[in-house]
């Protein structure tokens, strides 16, 4: 999401268009919903209601087939206030951060809501409006394996940037034997390669070149040990997890499909490798020394060793 202080106290709706990828999705909002109810930590609150503001934007998937004007199609603005009488008759709670949680998930089960924006400010409790906003996207679905029990098991890899330093060293060998050694399975994941890219001025294009690049770094990067496999689909992943490979991840594929790609440009292999570490629930995202991820992720993270 963009930095701008201007964007810090504007509406969901705005916070959302400001943060939207080349391939903006399709939302729906609700501005302004009131409700009382009682809610919050202090002594003061306690056994008195108070007037809550909810202010909710919902980015969504395009349903697969044509909409023919059927409300069942589409996720209705019904299911965001439901969501939020929902879990406001779950219990009494003392946070706003609490209830936005709450909410935001109950909304993301909806087969097609990708990212929910919810804004909720309390209005009796001050000359103005006191509240939280928060982010949520989709929970990442991990990738599965069965056990020599014939059970199906959640796996969760880990995902590991390498930089064009680590590529080109000559221990990037005994790197990868520690990497096998730790476990669970590796996905590798690269930058743009050393050499100069084409620069078009047009943005959509330029993505694509620049996701073409890093792919060309991949198999450069397979070149060098033929552990590495390249793969590009989540399906090609979830194979080659299972077969026990060392994988390559080739973005393009993934990025321009996902209806949840990463608002970072192309160019930034890193976001793009926090995203899958995320997208397929990964155990840790495994950085070289010195880089650092945008802040406010969840993706534990660790530190390849010199």
């Amino acid at each position: 999401m963009k930095s701008d202080i201007h964007m810090a106290f504007a509406h969901p709706e705005a916070r959302a268009e400001a943060s939207a990828s080349a391939a903006p999705r399709d939302r729906i909002s609700l501005r302004d919903h009131i409700v009382e109810v009682e809610i919050g930590a202090f002594q003061a609150e306690r056994g008195v209601r108070q007037r809550l503001r909810f202010s909710v934007v919902v980015e969504i998937r395009p349903h697969p087939a044509p909409l023919e004007d059927d409300v069942d199609r589409i996720l209705s603005y019904d299911r965001i206030t439901e969501a939020i009488a929902a879990e406001l008759s779950a219990e009494r709670l003392n946070l706003l951060e609490t209830l936005a949680e709450r909410v935001a998930d109950r909304i993301l089960t909806e087969p097609q809501a990708m990212r929910a924006f919810v804004r909720i400010e309390k209005l009796d409790r001050g000359p103005g409006a006191l509240g939280v906003e928060i982010v949520r996207n989709r929970a990442a679905q991990p990738l599965h394996a069965v056990d020599a029990a014939g059970q199906e098991q959640a796996v969760h890899p880990r995902v590991v940037y390498l930089d064009n330093a680590m590529i080109a060293a000559p221990d990037l060998g005994a790197r990868l034997d520690h990497l096998q050694s730790l476990g669970a399975p590796v996905i590798l994941t690269v930058g743009m390669p050393p050499e100069t890219v084409a620069q078009t001025g047009h943005r959509a294009v330029q993505r694509r070149i620049e996701l073409l690049a890093i792919e060309q770094n991949a198999w450069r990067l397979a070149a060098l040990d033929a552990r590495c496999v390249v793969v590009a689909s989540r399906t090609e992943i979830d194979w080659a997890m299972k077969q026990g490979q060392m994988i390559v991840w080739a973005p393009s594929k993934l990025i321009l499909d996902s209806p949840d790609s990463p608002d970072a440009p192309a160019h930034d292999g890193l976001a793009l490798a926090l995203w899958l570490a995320e997208h397929v629930a990964a155990c840790e995202l495994c950085l070289p020394q010195g880089l650092h991820v945008p802040a406010g992720s969840h993706m534990p993270l660790s530190r390849l060793a010199l």
